[in-house]
């Protein structure tokens, strides 16, 4: 028998509707433990680290846009 196919993100919002056939079965497990183990304040540090590294990314010579040149004034 094949698969169901279930757009997790609509259809599993008020929990997983394959129970357990769920293919992403080991990925919540793991973000429940992570979640468990993991102080807010840990996961506030995480996000600024990510948010910090993203926004240098950005930045970085190559990957800025080309801008129009500055008007005179």
């Amino acid at each position: 028998m094949a698969e169901p196919t279930v757009n997790c993100a609509v259809e599993c919002v008020n929990g997983c509707v394959l129970g357990d056939d769920c293919p992403h079965q080991a990925y919540r497990e793991a973000a429940s433990k992570f979640i468990q183990n993991t102080s807010i304040d840990r996961m506030v540090e995480i996000a600024e680290e990510s948010l910090h590294k993203r926004l240098t990314r950005s930045i970085q010579g190559d990957n800025l846009p080309d801008l129009p040149p500055w008007p005179d004034a």
